[in-house]
């Protein structure tokens, strides 16, 4: 865990069409199950892949959380052509988000959590952040050896991250795009 972050001058690759088939956004917006009203927050938000579509569909603002300044200046650019005027755009660290306590309805963090050196306080800080039976979809590289992606020694399996989430409260469904990526549906289990 905590990788190195993505180089913001490789930002094209995110919006590559072949991304499209890795992860389609359509089959990640129906895992997410966003409804008009929901409050979203996309950690990790990079330029904007999953923000925008996300944005589209509800009626309320999208946090838009990233380290890099680069990116969220790629996707604000991105969010004026789209004419896309209801995302927040929010730099800091995942650990340095803060998202206050049952803000959210949903979160999606996509290819972001192995990079996190501090991965169960911001797992802890997010199980506070939802709502009661809100939902945080993770999308992370499996932990096998592949071309596409961080190498290995810096990957989270999908069986480790959903035992971290399950520790922290959260019910978790594990599934996969294809076979080095998966996702996990974090429902917030309340006590």
């Amino acid at each position: 865990m905590g990788g190195k972050v993505f180089n913001y001058q490789k930002a094209e690759k995110l919006l590559d069409p072949k991304r499209q088939e890795l992860i389609p956004i359509d089959r990640v917006l129906q895992l997410l199950d966003v409804n008009k009203e929901d409050i979203v927050s996309d950690l990790g938000c990079g330029n904007g892949y999953l923000t925008l579509p996300i944005a589209q569909k509800v009626n309320t603002n999208v946090v838009a959380v990233d380290l890099q300044a680069e990116m969220l200046e790629l996707l604000e650019k991105r969010a004026m052509e789209a004419n896309v005027g209801n995302v927040t755009l929010v730099q800091a660290s995942l650990e340095k988000a803060g998202l206050d306590h049952h803000s959210m309805d949903k979160i999606v963090s996509a290819f972001v959590l192995h990079e996190v050196p501090e991965l169960e306080k911001v797992m802890s800080d997010l199980h506070k952040a939802l709502k009661p039976n809100g939902k945080w979809l993770i999308l992370d590289w499996e932990a096998i050896e592949m071309e596409m992606g961080p190498p290995l020694h810096e990957r989270i399996s999908s069986g480790r991250m959903a035992d971290l989430l399950d520790e922290k409260g959260f019910q978790t469904e594990v599934g996969y795009f294809n076979q080095g990526v998966y996702y996990i549906v974090a429902a917030k289990k309340e006590a």
